[in-house]
């Protein structure tokens, strides 16, 4: 009779390949969500977590979600963008006022075309300029918060009531699943994917091989703003109003669909980086609602945020190669 060598070197089933497999990213998703859910469920048992609930936080989470979708094109390569927030805000008040005169194709087009436009600009800009990603985009954040506030003419704008089949189920969730099912293709049967991630291993490699790195910068901005168009479609429906603001007031957008974008980043190990940002755009609306549960004041929910961001990066500072900003 023969035995089988289970040992961790030689063994059937190392636990390095376990560790580094896909079920294995599953899991330590799953036991993230409800380590955290089982935290607030016991420290506020009335007022946290029932299905009604946690529907909700899932709710709010795809929106989320999906912009984190969309950066995880440009943070794989080492950049980051500063100009989310604004970007949603303007491609917001354009899709609302075209929409006033063209319905829905006016909503869409206007979200999504003024988002791709403004992706596009941001890669060509950073591009020809040759100065850090993060740098660029703060500049012109502040350039679309004024151009936001011309545009908007100083009025709040808000969505007709009959324009919101994206304000909720099922309308959003099949507009953000749409979304994710792109972002798999992309990853999964494009160059883009595969040029992104190589780019952010090791630039100079990948330009020695042959890709054309300025080429796939830019697309990776195109990509990243028109997912953020499509979270202006989602923001704009679930808030129904969209004001215009200036002075950096829109930076606070950009923060928790990178966080989720992080998620993303740490996982890719297992294959499995869109399900970690849904899930982790999750963890962090259960976080956030948790304070809220315990009545717990904005400071902590911002020192919580701050935490988690440092966490975060540190966990993918270890567990993924090419992650220097540019």
């Amino acid at each position: 009779m023969q035995k089988q060598n289970l040992g961790v070197s030689g063994g059937a089933f190392p636990l390095s390949q376990i560790r580094n497999s896909r079920a294995y990213g599953f899991v330590l998703l799953g036991a993230m969500v409800l380590f955290f859910y089982a935290v607030f469920k016991v420290l506020t048992p009335g007022n946290f977590g029932s299905p009604a609930n946690l529907y909700s936080y899932f709710q709010s989470s795809i929106i989320y979600s999906v912009g984190g979708c969309g950066l995880y094109f440009i943070v794989v390569m080492g950049l980051f963008d500063f100009a989310v927030g604004a970007n949603i805000v303007l491609s917001s008040i354009v899709g609302v006022i075209l929409s006033e005169k063209f319905g829905y194709v006016g909503f869409l087009v206007g979200c999504l075309g003024c988002g791709t436009l403004i992706g596009i600009l941001i890669g060509f800009l950073y591009n020809q300029l040759n100065v850090p990603s993060m740098i660029v985009t703060v500049g012109l954040m502040l350039v679309f918060e004024s151009l936001a506030v011309f545009v908007a003419g100083g009025v709040k704008q808000t969505l007709a009531p009959e324009l919101r089949f994206f304000s909720g189920a099922p309308g959003n969730i099949i507009l953000a699943a749409l979304a994710f099912a792109l972002m798999w293709f992309i990853l999964n049967y494009t160059k883009v994917g595969t040029y992104c991630n190589a780019i952010g291993s090791n630039e100079f490699t990948a330009r020695n091989m042959g890709i054309d790195v300025k080429r796939y910068k830019l697309i990776g901005f195109a990509l990243l703003h028109f997912f953020v168009g499509v979270m202006a479609v989602l923001t704009v429906s679930y808030g129904t109003t969209m004001t215009a603001l200036t002075g950096m007031s829109t930076m606070s957008r950009n923060f928790q669909p990178l966080m989720g974008t992080f998620f993303g980043v740490a996982f890719r190990k297992y294959g499995t980086p869109i399900t970690a940002i849904i899930v982790g755009e999750f963890i962090i609306s259960i976080i956030f609602n948790g304070f809220v549960a315990l009545g717990a004041p904005t400071t902590i929910q911002n020192v919580v945020t701050g935490a988690a961001l440092l966490v975060i990066v540190t966990l993918t500072a270890r567990g993924g190669r090419g992650s220097v900003v540019k």
